[in-house]
C-alpha cells in the first residue's frame, strides 16, 4: 500500500466554522476541514473527541438524533448540504456510510447489494440490476467468495465478509464519498488487512473518510490525517507529516502515547 497522495486535487467536501451541540453540551468547536477528492482522510484522536460526531455531520446522520443543533457550513462540491432544499435521501446516496459493526440486512447476499439501487430507482431491468450487484461485489473484493451463494442469507457470512458486503452495498448506489466509522474494529487481523487493501483500491474512484482508533491503520491507509481532541480539530496535514513531524504538542503527545 502506498501513502503517496495524488497530485493535490480539489476539495470534495469542506467544513467551515462547524459547531455541534447535544442539548447544551458542545461536542464540536469551530471545525474547519477540507476533504480532498479521491484521497483517504483519516480522523484520529482519543475516545469522545468528536471524530464520529464530525463524520456523521458529513452525511447529516446527526439529523436523526434528538436535541442536536449545528451551526456553520458543510459543503459537497461547494454546495451547502444543510440547505433546506437538499433532499437528504439523495444526499446519503452520494455520501455512503459503513458502520463500525457490520450490519447486513436480514436478506440474501444479492438483495443486500440490490437494495439501494432498487429504492433509489437506479435500475430499469433485471439484467441491469444483476450487473450492478456483480460489479459492486467485485469492487468490494467479495465476488469470488460469494458468487455461488448469492441467494444465501448475508448473515451467514463471516464478520470480515459482512463488512465487505456493507461496502459493496454502499458502492452499489454510485456514491462520490464513502464514510467509514471504525470499519475494522470488530474484525480480526486478516479481515482487517483485506478491508484496508480494499480501501486503498477504492480511493481511485471514491473520496473516503475513515474514523480509526488505530494509528497504524491511519498511517497505512490514508493520505491525509486530522487529529481531534476535546471536540476541536487540532491539526490536519499529509499523513506522513502528521506522524513524523506533528506541529502541535497535543498531536505529538497522542501519537507517542503520552495520552489517549
Amino acid at each position: 500500500m502506498t501513502n503517496a497522495p495524488h497530485t493535490r486535487g480539489k476539495s470534495k467536501m469542506a467544513a467551515r466554522d462547524l459547531d455541534l451541540f447535544y442539548g447544551d453540551a458542545q461536542a464540536l468547536f469551530n471545525v474547519d476541514l477540507d476533504v480532498m477528492e479521491r484521497e483517504v482522510t483519516a480522523l484520529i484522536g482519543p475516545s469522545g473527541c468528536g471524530k464520529s460526531t464530525f463524520l456523521r455531520c458529513l452525511n447529516r446522520m446527526n439529523d436523526t438524533i434528538d436535541g442536536v443543533t449545528i451551526s456553520g457550513k458543510v459543503t459537497l462540491d461547494d454546495r451547502d448540504i444543510y440547505d433546506k432544499i437538499i433532499d437528504v435521501v439523495q444526499l446519503r446516496a452520494r455520501i455512503g456510510m459503513v458502520f463500525q459493526k457490520p450490519n447486513p440486512f436480514p436478506k440474501s447476499i444479492f438483495d443486500n447489494v440490490a437494495y439501494g439501487p432498487r429504492i433509489h430507482g437506479l435500475v430499469n431491468s433485471r439484467d441491469e440490476l444483476d450487473e450492478i450487484v456483480m460489479t459492486s461485489l467485485e469492487k468490494a473484493g467479495l465476488l469470488k467468495e460469494v458468487k455461488d451463494r448469492l441467494a444465501s442469507p448475508a448473515t451467514g457470512l463471516s464478520g470480515g465478509q459482512q463488512q465487505r458486503l456493507c461496502i459493496a452495498r454502499a458502492v452499489a448506489v454510485s456514491p462520490e464519498v464513502i464514510l467509514m466509522d471504525e470499519p475494522c474494529s470488530a474484525l480480526d487481523p486478516i479481515a482487517t488487512a483485506k478491508v484496508e487493501e480494499l480501501i486503498d483500491e477504492l480511493r481511485s474512484n471514491y473520496t473516503i473518510v475513515i474514523v480509526t482508533h488505530s494509528m497504524q491503520q491511519a498511517a497505512r491507509v490514508s493520505q491525509r490525517t486530522a487529529f481531534f481532541h476535546l471536540g476541536k480539530l487540532v491539526e490536519v496535514g499529509e499523513t506522513d507529516q502528521i506522524f513524523t513531524n506533528p506541529r502541535d504538542e497535543r498531536t505529538k503527545g497522542y501519537i507517542t502515547g503520552r495520552f489517549g
